[in-house]
């Protein structure tokens, strides 16, 4: 820059010599005009080496982000997991012997079907009173499977039931008040697995509007809308009526002196929701103070608001009358079979089949007792969904009702499964 500078003085003069030299005249010569000066160079400080900036960049265009993929989640953990024997918690303790009846009633029924057969038919030459033989016969006809949940946890809650006794009559009057529904007329059941076979086992309730099939009424409609000339019976408290439905079947002492069972006769179709968690999603207890003892404590103290708390469950039982033969024999479950006390669950049968032995390993409500035994999968219930999960069987009066009521504790599950034929 600077030697080009310096080169213009030179120039001008060549010019104004050769003009002098020419013959033919020319024009004054009109003075130049300067060249504008160059755009002046950014100057590095002294002692810094000279900079040179790149050209000026475009407008800078940032990709969107990309939203990450969350990694695929872990494929659920096989609900069962084969075992040895020794790996049932004091199973050489139990005595195998008050399991056995239980069991023989499970064989009543599964002894039809192909993998029973062959225990079921050598369970009738096993002597009933002798502990080891029946030990023996579990442990050469079965293999143990420890249950598990679908996050491969081996552990989930046992609850406990009970076989109810109410009062009531025959007639509305006096202090029966409250009605106890047989099954209507217009409820429909629909086997959804005749239609489509992957639904098997699934059942759809509701009831005719036109041609139309629509849910059947909900307990705050039948509430609303009683159900006229559907009552079985009429008993004389409410809140003993709403357990009722909770465990199923229960007997009633007539004012005429004559006692008959109640049994689950169907379901409305609407889903169980717990009384309880609607307790601790208000804040009114915590999941430790909650119990039918501490529910029925805050119905009596809150009569007003009774049936609000009795509409969050909007599953509604109906019954059917049975005769009561032998008080010691125990109302039938879902296998259609007697329940056993202390010997017989209900579980959810489409992870577990039922009217298996299954091992359970839990511990008493009152006094943290271990209760670690065999016992029959002979039952069901709306609230009893999952793997490791159990509702125990106290049985009938008034300790099963105390034991049940206060019973949510933490176990574990092992379904015994027959061996394959050989």
């Amino acid at each position: 820059m600077l030697s080009t500078r310096r080169s213009v003085p030179a120039s001008l003069a060549l010019v104004a010599f050769l003009s002098a030299c020419s013959t033919t005249p020319q024009p004054p010569a009109q003075p130049s005009q300067p060249a504008p000066p160059a755009p002046a160079a950014p100057v590095a400080p002294p002692g810094q080496p000279d900079i040179k900036l790149p050209p000026p960049l475009g407008p800078v265009v940032v990709p969107p982000a990309q939203p990450e993929t969350p990694p695929p989640p872990p494929p659920p953990a096989p609900p069962l997991t084969p075992v040895g024997f020794e790996a049932l918690p004091n199973w050489q303790q139990d005595d195998l012997r008050q399991a056995w009846p239980a069991f023989m009633q499970s064989c009543r029924v599964l002894a039809a079907r192909a993998e029973w057969a062959t225990p079921c038919a050598v369970a009738r030459t096993v002597d009933a009173n002798d502990g080891a033989a029946i030990r023996s016969y579990f442990e050469a006809h079965f293999v143990p499977h420890q249950v598990r949940n679908p996050d491969g946890k081996d552990t989930g809650l046992i609850t406990g039931y009970y076989e109810a006794m109410l009062y009531g009559s025959r007639k509305r009057g006096g202090e029966y008040q409250t009605p106890l529904y047989r099954v209507p007329d217009d409820l429909l059941t629909i086997d959804l697995g005749s239609v489509y076979p992957d639904l098997k086992g699934r059942r759809l309730r509701g009831r005719l509007q036109g041609k139309t099939v629509i849910p059947y009424s909900s307990r705050a409609e039948i509430e609303r809308a009683p159900l006229r000339g559907k009552e079985l019976l009429w008993v004389n408290d409410p809140v003993e009526a709403f357990f009722l439905e909770v465990q199923g079947s229960g007997r009633v002492q007539l004012d005429s002196g004559e006692t008959v069972r109640v049994a689950y006769g169907d379901q409305n179709g609407h889903p169980y929701k717990a009384i309880g968690r609607w307790f601790v999603e208000q804040g009114i207890m915590t999941p430790d103070q909650v119990s039918a003892q501490s529910i029925r404590a805050w119905i009596a103290a809150n009569p007003a608001r009774r049936q609000e708390l009795f509409n969050v469950n909007p599953s509604y039982i109906f019954f059917r009358e049975e005769k009561v033969s032998d008080p010691n024999v125990g109302p039938r479950g879902s296998l259609n079979v007697p329940l056993t006390p202390g010997r017989s669950v209900a579980t959810d049968r489409s992870i577990l089949p039922l009217g298996a032995p299954i091992w359970i390993s839990t511990t008493f409500p009152k006094d943290g007792a271990p209760l670690q035994r065999l016992v029959m999968a002979q039952d069901t219930g709306g609230a009893i969904r999952g793997a490791v999960r159990a509702d125990f069987f106290y049985g009938f009066g008034p300790e099963a009702v105390d034991n049940a009521g206060l019973m949510k504790q933490p176990g574990q599950l092992w379904v015994l499964v027959p061996r394959p034929a050989q």
